[in-house]
């Protein structure tokens, strides 16, 4: 179990490290193929509108800092509780920062690499 905690801890830092770097192909890995994204209060994405959405937020050259707050295991399945802030521009160009407590479910693929399936940066809401 430990060792299965560990490698969230590692892909939690991986995928900050590729949204920083305003790495979409890196990051669109870190995806199930059916995952959910809910980038907007109560608008769920998947498939190729996630992708787009996400590539479009990319672009505003994002950066972000996370801190786990609980993850849980159970056996190819896991829970993260994620502070975030992020700073980015709104659409006039202004900085912006946002924040928020993610809620978000992975899946550990049969190639032992943990996965999204569910993204909920606003989960507490």
């Amino acid at each position: 179990m430990s060792q299965l905690l560990e490698n969230l801890e590692k892909h939690t830092a991986q995928y900050v490290e590729a949204f920083n770097a305003g790495d979409f192909e890196t990051l669109d890995a870190f995806y199930t193929e059916e995952a959910v994204a809910v980038w907007e209060p109560g608008e769920p994405l998947t498939g190729q509108a996630r992708r787009d959405y996400q590539r479009e937020f990319l672009a505003r050259r994002p950066k972000i800092s996370t801190t786990t707050r609980q993850s849980f295991v159970t056996g190819d399945t896991a829970l993260l509780i994620v502070d975030w802030v992020i700073d980015t521009v709104d659409d006039q160009g202004a900085p912006e920062r946002l924040t928020g407590t993610g809620v978000d479910v992975l899946r550990l693929g049969e190639d032992g690499i943990w996965r999204y399936a569910v993204d909920d940066p606003y989960g507490q809401d």
